[in-house]
């Protein structure tokens, strides 16, 4: 199946929001396993050149996954991800901060509530994620470290990612 989908993404500041959708060429079983298990977000969850790295990953509501985003020379970047609600292979939803290795939150930075649904039709799977911010500042944060670029990309990569599968 061809897999030349682009991703829409849309940011509101005045409701402090990033919206993001995705076509996959991959059923939502396929797509649903790539965000939720550690062997398989490693593989994707970061724009080349960098790789990502999983320490701890427990997906269930109340659960976590800390994780590092690993420079070619080395340099991590760690955030926490906290599961707050799970519906499987339909929406799961998280809060997210970067922290250091141990998981301690860095109250210097922005942290996010992410909501990500899975829809399935006709063999394609289609992913929207809303991030929200508290602050304004916090969106416009994100966006000067080069979110857009670096998700989008990384939306790239897990499209490479499926079609391996």
């Amino acid at each position: 199946m061809k897999n030349d989908f682009e991703t829409t993404l849309n940011i509101d500041k005045a409701e402090k929001t990033v919206k993001i959708t995705r076509k996959f060429a991959a059923a939502r079983e396929q797509v649903w396993d790539a965000w939720t298990e550690p062997e398989l977000l490693d593989r994707w969850w970061a724009p080349k050149p960098w790789k990502s790295h999983t320490k701890e990953m427990d997906f269930k509501e109340g659960g976590h996954r800390l994780y590092a985003m690993v420079s070619p020379e080395g340099e991590k970047h760690w955030s926490l991800i906290n599961f707050t609600s799970i519906t499987p292979r339909v929406n799961f939803k998280y809060h997210d901060g970067f922290c250091d290795s141990d998981g301690v939150i860095n109250q210097d930075l922005p942290q996010s509530d992410w909501n990500v649904n899975f829809n399935e039709s006709d063999g394609s799977t289609t992913v929207h994620v809303e991030i929200r911010h508290e602050k304004r500042s916090d969106l416009e944060k994100i966006m000067e470290m080069g979110f857009k670029e670096g998700f989008t990309a990384t939306l790239r990569e897990l499209a490479d990612v499926l079609a391996k599968l």
